[in-house]
């Protein structure tokens, strides 16, 4: 419980879990805003951590001079984060994702949403890593499926780190501008929300989509292109 608590406070108040973190000192409240994003990016079991926000929030403190966070640290703290996360998520999938899938610890990658999801990647091949990154869920699936579809690291690479540096840079400089004002100050608790609403609207929309659009009835099976992407995979990966 002492975790969900603390998940939930970090959620509703990033800039009070900020300002604690300041106060035990500089490096350990950058290590910890670096942690919170790699592992929101970096560990597929943990994609509910509170990315956009925390970021707007470091950008805000990043404008007081007072709090004694500054942007020309700040920012590649927060550069690193998403990028090494990628790298680790990648490679995750890459070597193990069968086996964590096949775990069932994963509820939400079934086989019907794996196989879709390679062939979204499939047909826009890394732009779909770069886009991924934008959205909260999606940016720690992406490599992850990636890693198991068998993407090139090569090809890979580029697009998430690409992603990464424009994600983390523009919520935090969102912050940074946009934080010192007064009404931003004062209600900023609902800044958070509405952060938070306008990153998931889209996840929202093509979960709702998915599952009133073109909803398979419980009986129905995989049908044959979907098998083969999943029984494929792994000589895909050794091929690439």
């Amino acid at each position: 419980m002492g975790f969900i608590n603390w998940l939930l406070e970090l959620l509703k108040d990033p800039r009070s879990a900020i300002a604690g973190w300041i106060s035990l000192g500089l490096v350990p409240a950058y290590t910890f805003i670096f942690l919170i994003i790699f592992i929101e990016t970096g560990v597929v079991f943990m994609p509910f951590l509170p990315g956009d926000s925390l970021l707007f929030a470091a950008g805000v403190f990043a404008h007081d001079p007072k709090s004694g966070l500054e942007l020309s640290v700040l920012l590649p703290v927060v550069w690193l984060a998403p990028v090494i996360g990628d790298q680790c998520n990648y490679f995750i999938g890459h070597f193990f994702g069968r086996r964590i899938i096949q775990s069932g610890k994963v509820k939400a990658m079934t086989p019907e949403r794996i196989a879709k999801t390679e062939r979204m990647i499939e047909k826009w091949g890394p732009i779909a890593v770069f886009l991924g990154r934008f959205f909260p869920f999606i940016r720690t699936f992406m490599p992850f499926i990636s890693g198991i579809s068998g993407m090139r690291w090569a090809r890979f690479t580029p697009f998430s780190v690409l992603g990464g540096v424009i994600w983390s840079t523009l919520f935090t400089l969102l912050g940074f501008f946009f934080g010192g004002i007064p009404v931003v100050q004062k209600h900023f608790e609902v800044v958070i929300i509405l952060i938070l609403a306008v990153s998931l609207l889209p996840t929202i929309i093509g979960l709702l989509k998915a599952k009133f659009g073109h909803k398979k009835t419980s009986g129905e099976t995989l049908t044959a292109d979907e098998t083969n992407a999943i029984a494929t995979a792994d000589d895909d990966t050794k091929k690439n």
